[in-house]
């Protein structure tokens, strides 16, 4: 009789496979394979539209044409401030608020002042340059109105206030995208100038009529 050992003793090819099978079992348990990491997509840049010079048109505007932003911003404010001028002008004549009267008086004097400025540097930057078609933005209001029904100073104010907020959008663009030093330094001078105005007609319209705007 053969010893139990012997007996449960397996073949030499089944032990060869049984070793090869717990190598192979014990490998995959060790190595797991390596997912890659998720990648965030990064956020999509903004869609802009070339605009003059290779500059990216803004929200808000329309530039009809080729020309230079600087030289749009030029043509775009001189008319603008002309607008302001005709306005005050006709405060002069009809209105009798010596608070009023000052405020234009100091309009006419500040945009006469900044007209002839960007007029010089048109002829400066811009000597052989057409008349452009502006920026296309909304200058706000251009006239003081004619309704019979309201107190002439009322509709000054309201539209005075719509006019100063088409200059202070106007001159935000040109902070975005002018890289002429004199025309940031204009701009900001408008943006100033012109906020406290509309806070000091604001007060007047609330004060004088109960009219918030």
């Amino acid at each position: 009789m053969q010893p139990l050992a012997r007996l449960i003793t397996p073949p030499p090819l089944v032990a060869l496979f049984v070793a090869l099978l717990a190598l192979s079992v014990s490998a995959c348990t060790a190595v797991q394979p390596m997912m890659p990491a998720a990648q965030e997509t990064p956020p999509a840049a903004p869609s802009t539209t070339p605009g003059p010079e290779g500059s990216p048109s803004m929200p808000g505007m329309d530039m009809s044409s080729d020309a230079p932003f600087d030289a749009a911003f030029i043509d775009s404010m001189t008319e603008h401030h002309q607008g302001a001028i005709a306005m005050a002008e006709e405060v002069l004549a009809t209105s009798e608020r010596p608070e009023l009267l000052a405020l234009v008086d100091a309009i006419i004097a500040a945009q006469t002042a900044e007209i002839t400025r960007m007029q010089e540097w048109r002829a400066a930057w811009f000597p052989d340059l057409a008349p452009t078609g502006g920026m296309g933005m909304d200058m706000g209001g251009m006239s003081v109105g004619s309704d019979d029904g309201t107190p002439f100073d009322q509709r000054f104010l309201v539209a005075m206030i719509s006019h100063h907020q088409g200059a202070i959008e106007m001159a935000d663009m040109a902070l975005q995208m002018s890289e002429r030093p004199e025309i940031r330094t204009l701009a900001e001078a408008i943006i100033a100038a012109q906020t406290a105005e509309i806070e000091q007609m604001r007060g007047w319209l609330a004060e004088w009529y109960n009219v918030t705007q």
